[in-house]
């Protein structure tokens, strides 16, 4: 089993429970890290045995487009569509960071980070 992670992803997104989150939208920055058997890719050297993290990347784009609320949703949201997409996964942790929240002082970010395994997805 293998650990393939994708870090410090930026996106600029429309997050967020105030009007003017929704509106102006924010940067967001977002670390996915999942787990899947890489033992055929490791011998063969072919892209076709594993799971692009290119693809895993253009999924969480993709997530990162749809308007929430709600870290956690959005968290959730995007570990669901990685197992869901990639049937090969076994398991994938979300971390959203939305970045300089409005929260009336200085702060860098709040994060939430969401994990789930294939065998326990509900």
């Amino acid at each position: 089993m293998s650990c393939i992670a994708l870090e410090k992803m930026l996106f600029y997104a429309h997050h967020g429970c105030f009007e003017e989150e929704q509106a102006i939208g924010t940067r967001f920055r977002l670390d996915v890290t999942y787990e899947t058997d890489t033992t055929r890719a490791q011998q063969t050297d072919d892209i076709s045995d594993t799971v692009s993290y290119l693809d895993v990347y253009q999924t969480v784009k993709r997530e990162m487009m749809k308007p929430s609320h709600l870290l956690e949703h959005v968290g959730e949201r995007i570990c669901e569509s990685v197992l869901s997409e990639y049937p090969a996964i076994d398991s994938v942790s979300v971390k959203v960071s939305k970045l300089a929240p409005p929260l009336g002082g200085e702060l860098e970010a709040v994060s939430v980070e969401i994990t789930k395994d294939r065998c326990r997805q509900s």
